[in-house]
């Protein structure tokens, strides 16, 4: 039950009204793929361990450029201006070592259908052993793509080298899978560098975040987990949680690898019940220009601190880890 509060968080109610992209948007690009390429398929969805590309290795870093202002701390989610009602929701694509991660095309098919714009955080591995349906993704107007290390690393553990190769690596891979979106889709036009950074297990040390930010990422935590990995609970309870606490501003924590529970169900809820309130959805990116970042200096949870017992049972299963 310890284990379990750490992913429930305390946050308030939730409403607002604002036009969002018409499901048109999305046509152009998503032409490049057959109806057939872009329906969900059952048998990707679970994660499979040991499956063909589960041991894919970590490419060369890629350089971002720096920043253009220095960035500093986590930001869990945005004070927007009196009267806005905007909140993103964000899914996150992990892929461990060993295995070859899930996808959730039902999820995918149902923010497509009622045209709501949302961030999936990537894994480099999930965007190598993914390829065509990362192209998917970076081809949809609708989403953007974050960085969420190379394997899931925890980097509240990890440091040096090894930390600074899993956040480096993932940026190769998004440059490969875009520049083979580039040559099956010309009317795509992905941003050609990620530009925000989720930590695994929401985790970091003072020297992970000052290299996450350092190499020009807004590190993007939440202020509402709908906890689909970890709490055994149906569709409709899970969406009942994320709509009792989720108030303008808010970032949405969920997942669509395969390890979200009930989740493409829960979403099927929430988003006519946010439409019914008036709420409208955004990239987290569309999100922090609408208002100020409520900035941590660290990362966390629900409070500072939380995220100690990932770090120590991190250590007790892989004693000092290697990239």
């Amino acid at each position: 039950m310890t284990y379990l509060r750490h992913f429930a968080f305390l946050a308030l109610a939730f409403l607002a009204l604002a036009p969002l992209a018409p499901a048109t948007a999305a046509a152009e690009p998503l032409a490049c793929f057959a109806p057939a390429d872009l329906a969900p398929r059952p048998q990707e969805k679970a994660p499979v361990h040991g499956a063909p590309g589960s041991k894919a290795a970590m490419p060369a870093a890629a350089q971002l450029r720096p920043p253009a202002t220095p960035l500093t701390g986590s930001i869990r989610r945005v004070d927007l201006p009196p009267g806005e009602k905007f909140i993103a929701l964000t899914f996150d694509l992990c892929e461990a070592g060993g295995e070859v991660a899930g996808y959730d095309g039902v999820l995918v098919d149902t923010l497509r259908a009622n045209a709501v714009r949302a961030t999936f955080f990537a894994g480099g591995k999930w965007l190598v052993t993914h390829g065509p349906r990362a192209q998917q993704l970076l081809a949809d107007p609708l989403f953007e793509t974050g960085n969420h290390t190379w394997t899931h690393w925890n980097l509240g553990v990890a440091s040096g080298p090894g930390m600074q190769a899993q956040v480096n690596a993932v940026d190769a891979a998004y440059a490969a899978t875009r520049a083979a979106l580039a040559k099956t889709c010309s009317a795509a036009s992905p941003p050609a560098q990620m530009g925000l950074f989720r930590f695994p297990y929401g985790s970091c040390s003072r020297e992970s975040l000052d290299y996450v930010n350092q190499r020009g990422y807004r590190a993007i935590q939440w202020d509402v987990d709908s906890g689909d990995p970890w709490l055994p609970m149906s569709g409709a309870r899970m969406a009942k949680s994320v709509l009792d606490r989720v108030k303008p501003g808010s970032i949405v924590l969920m997942h669509a690898n395969g390890r979200g529970f009930h989740t493409a169900e829960a979403l099927s809820l929430i988003i006519p019940a946010l439409r019914a309130r008036g709420f409208g959805f955004l990239t987290v990116s569309e999100l922090l220009a609408r208002g100020k970042p409520v900035v941590a200096a660290t990362c966390y949870g629900e409070r500072p601190g939380d995220t100690a017992i990932y770090d120590k049972h991190w250590r007790a299963l892989t004693g000092k880890p290697e990239p």
